[in-house]
């Protein structure tokens, strides 16, 4: 029998790229659990009914990132977005009509999923500002509040996502204040920020008045990939922390893995000993890179402090074309696209690493480029609800004929998987533009 994908982790680790990508621990050994992995023996505790040592850990993570309460997840913050607004749905006062969530467009797949799996309608918020990316849609306060008030009814939550895929970061605070005195919880896929907490200014969503919010530990701390936690404030209402547990098994595995939340439970310790004074260096280690390469002439994008986004089509090249430079010096970034290239930066990059991507980057000469000026988002043109168009009889056509026709299953730009085309919602041309930027040839549309 073969092993291909452990064939190919193999081959990866031996070949020492340079791993400006998620997880967190870059390959390092940290955990080094393979004798662990365990199942639900005796004492071992379970997941979903917790009352022994994973509720104890729960507890203790909880407290170090402030939440009353602290869900793990081995299932990614996807498991979180589904729990986090099946917990809305449970617990909002009005359930005589569909639920209605107030989002920006840039909400990753497991956003549109849930509200297949829900029965969710969406109003979306398009924001003031305009877009530089499909990744990438900051919002203000200002347009929570005009979403709100221009909402056929009021919204039963908020949703956002910051930071963004390209490091942009929301006024979570100013949004949490708006969203609270309209009486609306506010979710906040915070994925790539589980290190904000631990910044000299904590800028943790838990901090700053979100009442639930979910961290991909995996993609920024030194955990396997799966591991994620879901927070409750102590401010969200009391029925979110009753209902939680029962909620999220039932989008679950039965049989979580416990290496994943071994590492949840060693981060956490690490967490709160060295930690905060490493990522402080690592921070100003990315700084300093950054100056080096604007030095030379690169542009940067987003304001997030753990991330180098690179703005390479206003640098002569596309962010793909400078991905496959990188790769050549053995450096494999996290996202590119036509206009942009993202790295992800940990305590667990040395210097080895800045001074290899400062090196390549030395030897890529950046030009003049035209200012990145992206086709605003299309504003939806909805026909169906989500859940009915994506159960319906479907079928695959060429973009080009499918102007006018539905959206059977939602459409992303993969990775990251943020929607162009939503369940329900009529392909314009527009739409058709921006599939076609993002290469995309085919959609699913309903059968007429």
């Amino acid at each position: 029998m073969q092993t291909p994908i452990y064939d190919f982790a193999k081959k990866y680790a031996e070949s020492k790229t340079v791993r400006f990508h998620m997880p967190g621990h870059k390959g390092v050994r940290f955990h080094g659990l393979e004798e662990y992995d365990l199942t639900e023996i005796r004492g071992a505790d379970y997941l979903f009914e917790a009352e022994g040592i994973i509720a104890e850990s729960e507890a203790q993570t909880a407290k170090l990132f402030g939440a009353a309460k602290t869900l793990y997840s081995a299932e990614g913050s996807s498991l979180c977005i589904k729990t986090m607004l099946a917990i809305a749905e449970h617990c909002r006062p009005d359930r005589s009509r569909r639920m209605l969530v107030a989002a920006p467009r840039n909400v990753h797949k497991a956003f549109i999923n849930a509200c297949i799996l829900l029965d969710i309608d969406v109003c979306w918020v398009y924001p003031k500002e305009e877009s530089r990316s499909l990744c990438s849609g900051g919002v203000t306060p200002d347009d929570i509040r005009e979403a709100i008030a221009s909402a056929d009814r009021t919204p039963d939550c908020v949703y956002i996502t910051s930071p963004d895929y390209l490091g942009t970061m929301s006024d979570v605070k100013g949004i949490s204040e708006v969203c609270h005195k309209s009486g609306i919880p506010l979710i906040v896929d915070n994925a790539h920020g589980a290190y904000l907490k631990f910044l000299p200014e904590d800028m943790h969503p838990m901090t700053l008045g979100a009442d639930m919010c979910c961290d991909s530990a995996h993609k920024t701390l030194p955990c396997y990939t799966g591991a994620a936690l879901l927070h409750i404030s102590e401010s969200a209402p009391a029925a979110f922390l009753g209902c939680a547990k029962k909620l999220m098994s039932l989008f679950a595995s039965t049989s979580p893995s416990y290496l994943i939340m071994e590492s949840i439970d060693l981060c956490s310790a690490y967490l709160s000993g060295e930690y905060k004074a490493e990522l402080e260096k690592t921070v100003l280690r990315t700084s300093l890179c950054k100056q080096r390469l604007e030095a030379m002439g690169w542009k940067f994008f987003g304001e997030e402090l753990c991330k180098l986004t690179i703005a390479a089509g206003e640098c002569g090249i596309t962010g793909d074309e400078l991905g496959d430079r990188l790769r050549s010096f053995g450096i494999e970034p996290e996202y590119t696209d036509p206009d942009y290239l993202v790295l992800m930066v940990t305590p667990f990059n040395p210097e080895a690493d800045f001074l290899r991507l400062e090196d390549a980057m030395s030897h890529i000469s950046p030009k003049q480029g035209a200012p990145i000026k992206f086709d605003t988002v299309p504003r939806a043109v909805v026909r169906l609800p989500i859940r009915q168009a994506a159960f319906a009889d479907c079928e695959e056509v060429p973009v080009d004929k499918a102007k006018g026709r539905v959206c059977g299953m939602t459409v992303t730009c993969c990775q990251p998987s943020v929607p162009i085309a939503v369940s329900g919602e009529e392909i314009t041309a527009d739409i058709i533009k921006l599939l076609k930027r993002y290469g995309i040839d085919t959609i699913s549309v309903l059968i007429p």
